[in-house]
């Protein structure tokens, strides 16, 4: 585990695990995740829309809910963290 990513790290947890960080702690995990993203993938978009998560209450908002069902569905956030 000393080699991967801090996404990958996140990924690998069990699903239960990141969907009740996700019920407590959504809008901030969603924003976190996608600025790591962005450093590991360099797309400007994940580093707004990462931004965005964390420093408005709508942004945390959306995130946090889309965030919480595409855990729910595909065992990662995939909406706009390339």
């Amino acid at each position: 585990m000393a080699n991967n990513s801090l996404t990958e790290s996140y990924e690998a947890l069990p699903k239960i695990v990141k969907i009740v960080l996700q019920l407590i702690l959504g809008g901030v995990i969603g924003g976190i995740y996608r600025i790591v993203r962005f450093v590991e993938n360099k797309n400007v978009v994940t580093l707004v829309v990462g931004l965005l998560t964390l420093c408005t209450g709508v942004g945390n908002a959306v995130a946090w809910i889309v965030d919480l069902v595409t855990e729910i569905t595909s065992n990662r956030i995939t909406v706009l963290a390339d």
